[in-house]
């Protein structure tokens, strides 16, 4: 059966691009590579200096399941400052990467036919995890009209007998959206009357908000849903720390020991060198996290300026992670393209800007750019889409 499943499972649509486009780079081509959700900057000293203490001391052998106290300890202090909620060591474990603590939850909570809901456009993964474990995904389409956010009506209508889970994830990938207080007040109100729904709550773009703009989850506004959130987040996107592969979750204890028991039989702890680092990226007040993010500011507002100079590209204002999310419906149209796949493969074989189609997302007719990359790479790419938008308007 669960052969069977993998069968329709795909590869990540975003790491296929990136190698493709790395590929051409190989051949000698100038390709701008816009595909990938990671940051341009490095990993903050202080926790390359963590790690190295770990090896120094010879911290290198296994550690427990769940990670070490002292980072597990670290993270809850981290929840009480930053999100005034309250965790147990007993109620987090360390992951390797938030998508393991996603998998890790899909596979200890999921029965044949129980249904997820995921607000579309989504983050590619969720699909492929839920669908993996024999999970029924309920995609809500959301749209440009709602900033692409999922509305209490669409909720309401999604929820059923099946529901399993919700996943919610603010800010967005791929859109950018961040969810503000009123609107996951709302969400949680309709969740308050079905006391079987859980809720994945991905914030691993917390800090990564724009326009003074505030974070909140679904716990915040309503601490009563906290024991049945499942709360996912990590040092990825905060601290540069991508290839560490350090993620973790917060949830309630039960649901924490059967995820870290399946853990035990999989990949076992997380790196204990990646944990060391964790933990002095936790520890260290984040200085350098308002200079990146006034420069990914100035990069969203450079590139959702230029597209709203273009005729057939558009986009709407992110508010937080580093993505602008584009609708090309216009573009394909003047093309004769059936599918954004076919005008993301232009882009790349022609212009030689590489963009992750929507359909990857949930989404058609729509692609992403993730501005994680250097100005310069930004405005050859911004020319180049510039460029094919000119070629279009002088045929009219």
């Amino acid at each position: 059966m669960l052969a069977h499943r993998l069968c329709s499972i795909k590869p990540s649509p975003t790491l296929s691009l990136n190698q493709k486009a790395n590929e051409m780079k190989s051949f000698g081509i100038d390709v701008i590579n816009l595909t990938l959700g990671e940051s341009d900057f490095d990993t903050p000293s202080y926790a390359s200096a963590g790690a190295t203490e770990f090896i120094r001391k010879g911290l290198t052998r296994y550690t427990a399941v769940d990670g070490i106290l002292p980072l597990k300890q670290k993270i809850c202090e981290k929840f009480k400052n930053d999100n005034q909620l309250t965790y147990q060591p007993s109620e987090i474990m360390v992951s390797t990467g938030g998508k393991q603590v996603i998998f890790n939850a899909m596979m200890a909570t999921l029965n044949p036919d129980d249904e997820v809901i995921i607000p579309a456009p989504y983050w590619v993964s969720y699909v492929d995890i839920v669908q993996i474990f024999g999970g029924r995904c309920v995609i809500i389409p959301t749209s440009s009209d709602t900033d692409y956010k999922l509305t209490p009506e669409q909720l309401e209508n999604a929820i059923n007998h099946k529901t399993k889970w919700l996943i919610l994830n603010s800010p967005s990938n791929p859109t950018g959206a961040v969810y503000t207080d009123e609107e996951l007040l709302a969400l949680s109100k309709v969740l308050m009357t079905y006391n079987h729904v859980h809720i994945l709550s991905d914030d691993i773009y917390e800090y990564l908000i724009y326009d003074q703009e505030k974070f909140y989850n679904i716990v915040t506004v309503e601490p009563l849903l906290q024991k049945r959130t499942l709360i996912v987040n990590g040092v990825s996107k905060s601290h540069a720390m991508t290839g560490w592969r350090i993620g973790y979750g917060a949830g309630e204890s039960s649901l924490i020991k059967a995820m870290t028991m399946l853990q035990s039989q999989s990949t076992s702890n997380p790196c204990s060198v990646a944990q060391g680092a964790a933990l002095a990226a936790l520890s260290n007040e984040h200085t350098l996290l308002p200079i990146w993010k006034d420069d990914y500011q100035k990069r969203r507002n450079f590139v959702v300026f230029e597209i709203s100079k273009m005729h057939n590209f558009s986009c709407i204002l992110p508010k937080g992670a580093f993505y602008v999310y584009v609708d090309c419906a216009s573009m394909m149209n003047q093309l004769s393209l059936k599918t954004d796949v076919e005008l993301c493969n232009l882009l790349l074989e022609t212009y030689h800007v590489a963009v992750v189609p929507g359909s990857a997302f949930g989404c058609d007719q729509t692609f992403r750019i993730s501005y994680a990359t250097s100005q310069d790479q930004l405005q050859k790419a911004i020319d180049r889409l510039h460029s094919l938008d000119r070629s279009v308007c002088s045929n009219d």
